[in-house]
């Protein structure tokens, strides 16, 4: 069965809680997670996968040692390599779209 997505209604399903990402779909063997993204998460990499961070709402800059930060804003999308450490840190309160690896299990700080 084909379903609409009501991105907002995803939204409110956060609750306002950062950090903690809702699965929105899968695509093959990918999840689509929303979060709240407020302040700065941590740094971290994926040692086995890339992920594609998407701003649907909101401005971040996704921090990096050894490459420039790459700032986004709604509408902006980047990719981040496997093995690549990175920080997201929000400008102001931003929802990000994460498309994923559905095995990874990404949890809030």
């Amino acid at each position: 069965m084909t379903v609409k997505i009501n991105l907002s209604d995803k939204v409110k399903a956060l609750n306002g809680r950062p950090w903690q990402p809702v699965e929105v779909a899968s695509v093959n063997d990918q999840a689509v997670r929303l979060a709240l993204f407020r302040g700065e998460y941590h740094w971290h990499n994926h040692s086995n996968e890339d992920e594609l961070i998407f701003v649907y709402k909101g401005k971040i800059v996704v921090q990096f040692k050894d490459r420039p930060n790459v700032e986004l804003t709604a509408g902006e999308l980047t990719v981040i390599p496997k093995g690549v450490e990175h920080c997201p840190k929000s400008l102001e309160d931003s929802y990000v779209l994460m498309f994923e690896p559905l095995s990874l299990k990404s949890k809030g700080d």
